[in-house]
């Protein structure tokens, strides 16, 4: 079994979530990818959340019909911040021992990997899927590339040396981290927050039902 780990905020959902978690499942022919929200994120000022309860039920409507993708609570039910390595052992812990595991994340995320809580322990315990789009920070997909490999390099191990027939970066100490080319919509959750403020339309950019709680719920005013 072939398993994703793509967690975030999702503050809220948006189809560009949907749509890079159903492009990386076909890629990596994972069997199901797991939506997991953070709880308290440790790097997000509180205040500008969603509570656990909206979120999770806004991912619930996102991917309700949608096969292969499944939410997951994990770390709305642990108190304080949410770890991802607790996460990765959570996962380990409680799927079949010859499940192979991936963890999947934004180009950027991934170049504040560092700054997280065991980095180089998470490293070692999970293949990372990461994935570029056109239209991101970075000028184009190539210089997002360009970027992680002197990340990779400066921050995290000079051991890591790129391979082309895998399209990833290999180590002899730590898991691989592959790269993914997405075609991912140009949303971000941000861009929805301020438009619901502005009490304009935001359903080109969330699914129906979420866009109906949103306003039903008077998220984001």
């Amino acid at each position: 079994m072939r398993i994703g780990l793509f967690g975030g905020t999702f503050n809220p959902v948006h189809r560009g979530h949907l749509r890079a978690a159903s492009e990386v499942k076909k890629v990596f022919t994972l069997d199901h990818v797991f939506i997991i929200p953070a709880a308290l994120p440790p790097h997000k000022t509180p205040v500008t959340v969603a509570s656990a309860d909206d979120r999770l039920a806004m991912i619930k409507l996102a991917i309700c019909g949608i096969s292969g993708l499944t939410v997951s609570d994990v770390e709305l039910n642990r108190s304080g911040p949410s770890y991802t390595i607790d996460t990765v052992y959570h996962f380990k812990g409680t799927q079949p021992d010859d499940a192979q595991m991936y963890l999947i994340m934004g180009l950027d995320a991934f170049l504040e990997i560092d700054t997280w809580k065991s980095y180089l322990e998470l490293l070692e315990q999970i293949s990372i899927i990461v994935m570029a789009r056109p239209n991101g920070r970075h000028q184009s997909v190539q210089q997002g590339w360009e970027i992680l490999a002197d990340y990779l390099k400066s921050n995290i191990s000079a051991d890591y040396r790129f391979s082309s027939s895998q399209n990833s970066y290999i180590s002899e100490s730590m898991q691989p981290i592959h790269i993914c080319d997405i075609k991912a919509l140009d949303i971000s959750s941000t861009k929805i927050r301020q438009t619901v403020k502005q009490q304009k339309t935001i359903e080109n950019w969330v699914p129906a039902r979420v866009a109906e709680y949103i306003n039903h719920k008077g998220l984001y005013l």
